[in-house]
């Protein structure tokens, strides 16, 4: 009988072997032209993606004169655009202000996400399924039912025109509480027992062994949320009522403004888009193990 037992297991991975077709068996020709195909795939949605940014600096580094032009490659190769927003537009100062709202709002959203998704995930109380549907609801709420009650309390507060009147009503992240709940709930219990057996409570537990194991998901979501923020365009432009404030805001009034500059523009919307890309260059490893982790026990 222990002989048999023993066997099952072998007898099963022989019968599945025997069933599986030859065919998609590694290395074989199948096997390599499946893998070829998803490459070719892969590469087209890739070219499909960056072709566009591609385009936008290209064009901005094309001769004035030359930013209609269909080459592929700018020849010969100019800075004049650039010189030209950074003369005419407050381009510096647009980038302040956008990357001190992008970070208010992110920081506010991740630091209220931890806290909440901690709860929801450590403790069982009255009323937490109905409280955690309150908060994935409103997620689904677009965002131009709240647009005009928000603007009426901000200016009731006599916060137009100012950056806390942009972060104010965007403290708290739906978003951002339900992808933290999803990696909290998948911590191990088993540190958590034992940080409560070394006499730690419940907030020292958070900051000394929950958030030190749970880095990656902390990084792909700030990244994520000062991303969502630096884009935001509709809400800073009905708080704030200077053109120049915010970079996307600027653009547009340089879009105007221009005409059919396009080079120019271009080369604004190049200016705006570099943050963002240096951030994920250098971060985008915790973005993948974010995503790669989050359903690990």
């Amino acid at each position: 009988m222990a002989f048999a037992l023993v066997d099952a297991p072998a007898r099963s991975t022989a019968a599945a072997a025997a069933t599986r077709d030859p065919g998609d068996a590694p290395g074989t020709t199948r096997s390599r032209s499946r893998v070829a195909t998803g490459h070719v795939a892969l590469a087209a949605v890739t070219v499909f993606s960056i072709f566009p940014v591609y385009w936008m600096f290209a064009t901005a580094f094309r001769r004035p004169e030359d930013s209609l032009s269909v080459s592929p490659v700018p020849s010969p190769f100019s800075l004049d655009n650039f010189r030209y927003v950074w003369e005419t537009i407050p381009m510096a100062s647009m980038l302040v202000n956008t990357f001190v709202m992008a970070m208010a709002m992110s920081v506010s959203q991740l630091l209220i996400a931890i806290l909440a998704a901690y709860a929801f995930a450590r403790w069982t109380f009255f009323g937490k399924q109905v409280l955690f549907l309150l908060f994935v609801g409103s997620w689904l709420v677009p965002f131009q039912v709240t647009m005009i009650p928000n603007y009426l309390l901000i200016s009731q507060m006599g916060l137009l025109n100012t950056v806390a009147g942009i972060v104010i009503p965007n403290l708290c992240s739906a978003f951002g509480v339900l992808l933290m709940r999803q990696h909290m709930e998948a911590f191990p219990r088993e540190l958590l027992d034992a940080s409560q057996i070394d006499g730690q409570n419940s907030w020292a537990t958070l900051w000394k062994v929950v958030l030190p194991n749970t880095r990656p998901a902390l990084a792909a979501l700030g990244i994520m949320l000062f991303i969502s923020a630096w884009n935001e365009y509709l809400w800073p432009s009905l708080i704030m009522r200077q053109s120049n404030a915010v970079v996307q805001i600027g653009i547009r009034g340089f879009l105007g403004a221009e005409g059919n500059n396009w080079g120019a523009v271009m080369a604004a919307s190049g200016l705006a888009c570099l943050p963002i890309f240096l951030i994920y260059l250098f971060l985008q490893r915790y973005v993948r193990d974010a995503f790669v982790r989050s359903g690990l026990k």
